[in-house]
């Protein structure tokens, strides 16, 4: 598939640090309970793709879900993520990348019962992830 944001294997190496390459470049996963994005903040904050930039979730749709990643239930859009049949662990799961670079985020599943309006859990790793506050919940002063 074809990015808007291409970079070949080396200026990805040159622009990342090793932990986040292997994570989002090379499909890894990091440590569960590892990313300090895991746990719930009561500020709005707008959690975009560290590779590239692009905006992917709102702070209003992470939720707890004790998992060791942080725990989204939809994205900004769905034309933020893309999804592959992910079958490297002899199962089948849903790869969720970023679809500006195709960098890997994670993964989503449905039907565990955490009662999210979408019944879906993004389960993204959270060195995939930069956190800023979000523009869209800034109101302005009189």
């Amino acid at each position: 598939m074809a990015y808007d944001v291409q970079k070949t294997e080396d200026e990805w190496r040159a622009e990342l640090s090793p932990e986040e390459y292997y994570v989002l470049r090379q499909a890894g996963t990091e440590r569960p309970g590892s990313s300090p994005l895991e746990a719930l903040d009561d500020r709005p904050y707008m959690y975009a793709c560290r590779a590239c930039g692009a905006e992917l979730f709102r702070s209003g749709t992470k939720f707890e879900s004790h998992c060791g990643w942080p725990s989204f239930y939809a994205p900004l859009a769905e034309d933020r993520v893309e999804y592959l049949e992910d079958r490297s662990l002899g199962g089948v799961r849903t790869e969720v990348r970023c679809a500006r670079c195709g960098s890997h985020l994670g993964h989503v599943f449905s039907g565990e019962g955490y009662g999210t309006p979408t019944d879906l859990r993004y389960c993204i790793n959270g060195i995939a992830l930069f956190r800023a506050p979000d523009p869209a919940a800034e109101t302005t002063a009189p």
